[in-house]
């Protein structure tokens, strides 16, 4: 993966008298295509991987080890990965203002590439719940066009991609139990519990 980013590289720099960061010039030589950092937040520490589309990977690191979701990234939307912590920035504010409590609504934009079919549906009904609301399994399934498909559901906001953002932990069973989530119920109950009007996020 490296070895053809860094050719490039020597070839770009023996045409310059400064060589920029890895990242700009990997970016500026058309071979960044997935760009990653971290955030230390409140929940603990987030991989956030973007493209030139918008946000397409958010994890918890202590739930899914980093390197294996770069693995996963780099055959499953492009090898041309490098940590690239500028192309985060906009995306790791939104989500510091939001742990602060002065943000209720992401602007950035998101890359869906890693989701489709009724999975994606599920995830982009998700996306609509408001702040402070809940949604239920059964509610999101009808929303993606199968009522019905209220497990199915379950299982497809157990593969979201990018939690916090699509808001996965607003999703409850119908008779108010909390249902699953990727990165732990006690995660979900702190987002819950925050955008409820309780006292903001800190440090665990």
């Amino acid at each position: 993966m490296m070895t053809e980013i860094e050719h490039e590289l020597r070839r770009s720099a023996s045409r310059s008298d400064a060589l920029p960061d890895l990242a700009e010039s990997a970016s500026a030589a058309g071979l960044l295509d997935v760009a990653f950092a971290t955030l230390d937040s409140p929940l603990g520490t987030l991989l956030l991987a973007s493209t030139p589309r918008g946000l397409v990977r958010l994890a918890y690191v202590d739930h899914e080890d980093a390197d294996s979701v770069l693995e996963q990234l780099a055959a499953k939307l492009s090898p041309r990965i490098l940590a690239a912590p500028r192309r985060l920035d906009e995306p790791r504010r939104e989500l510091d203002q939001y742990f602060a409590g002065a943000r209720r609504r992401f602007e950035f934009p998101l890359d869906w590439r890693l989701t489709r079919g009724f999975t994606r549906r599920v995830l982009q009904a998700t996306a609509q719940v408001p702040y402070g609301a809940t949604a239920s399994y059964k509610q999101v399934a009808a929303q993606a066009g199968s009522p019905l498909a209220s497990r199915a559901a379950g299982n497809a906001l157990g593969s979201n991609p990018i939690p916090i953002v699509v808001p996965c932990h607003r999703i409850v069973h119908s008779g108010g139990g909390l249902g699953g989530y990727t990165g732990g119920l006690e995660r979900k109950r702190r987002l819950l519990a925050v955008e409820s009007g309780q006292p903001q996020l800190t440090e665990p």
